[in-house]
């Protein structure tokens, strides 16, 4: 005891944290424990799930309230319900559970860089060319006479449950083909059409909505749409508002608005095409001979 403070709780926080530091595994289980509560945060701060997460930290309190009280009949009906509460729980945050599943069972993120780098077939990447200077042009086309139009680009995670929603084509996509499919008057217009390696393979696709409540209220389903389609794959998906005409990309969960042809064009070569490997130029034997002859 030191001026009457008693020191020997602070002796045993310092020890116990110096034995925790002192083990890498302690490190390491902290690391990702707290990995996980801020993903879980960051998943539910976005969502409805957010005010049913604040009910449960009020219904949490309330039981340490009454318990430091001693409140013993409120405890033992606080512990009855938070006994079935984490049953509750797995009811209510269902579909946000889902979608984290979801999420962590993609390995695209995970190696995303080396398949951006990796080389792609002539051929395949002459098609995902094509077809992104006909959606800009189409999208152009589309936003002057305020068309609305939804068009998701497959990358990596396959997007097979989205294509049978729809109408299969099978066909090349070009400018008059996307114009036509969106034009009001067909039966088409209203769902999305998606582009698997660079050929169109089905319109009239329905798309999950996305439950994020920073949309602005000047966006409707469309790009709710998008935004969902975006947060459950890694998908590209190109939206042209029907009331403002206005040209966005979804990706990753992000919607990027006011884009003009060329700025799709660059976004979409960047996600789609990745850039050429220059090949090493081989040098004949007599230029290494004289190389060495002069050195």
């Amino acid at each position: 005891m030191l001026n009457g403070f008693d020191s020997s709780w602070l002796d045993k926080v310092l020890s116990n944290l110096t034995s925790i530091w002192q083990q890498p595994q302690n490190i390491l289980d902290i690391l990702i424990v707290a990995f996980v509560v801020y993903e879980l945060f960051a998943v539910v701060r976005k969502t409805r799930a957010a005010q049913l997460a604040k009910g449960a930290i009020v219904v949490v309190l309330f039981y340490a309230f009454a318990y430091l009280l001693n409140l013993r009949t409120v405890v033992w009906i606080m512990t009855s319900v938070i006994q079935i509460g984490f049953l509750a729980l797995v009811i209510l945050f269902q579909p946000e559970l889902r979608r984290a599943l979801e999420q962590m069972g993609r390995t695209d993120k995970w190696a995303a860089k080396w398949l951006k780098n990796r080389k792609m077939d002539p051929g395949l990447r002459e098609q995902w060319q094509n077809a992104c200077l006909a959606i800009c042009d189409a999208a152009e086309q589309l936003s002057d006479t305020n068309t609305g139009a939804l068009i998701v680009l497959e990358r990596n995670t396959n997007l097979s449950e989205i294509i049978r929603t729809g109408t299969p084509l099978n066909g090349d996509v070009n400018r008059e083909m996307l114009g036509t499919i969106f034009y009001e008057g067909t039966p088409l217009h209203d769902g999305a059409v998606v582009v698997r390696d660079g050929m169109l393979k089905a319109a009239g696709c329905v798309l999950p909505l996305s439950d994020n409540l920073e949309i602005g209220k000047d966006m409707g389903t469309r790009h709710r749409a998008a935004l969902g389609m975006s947060e459950n794959s890694d998908a590209v998906v190109v939206v042209v508002s029907e009331e403002t005409g206005i040209i966005s990309m979804a990706k990753n969960g992000v919607l990027i608005r006011r884009l003009d042809r060329q700025n799709l064009f660059n976004l979409l070569q960047e996600d789609l095409v990745p850039p050429e490997q220059e090949k090493p130029q081989k040098q004949s034997f007599w230029r290494k001979k004289n190389e060495k002859g002069q050195k």
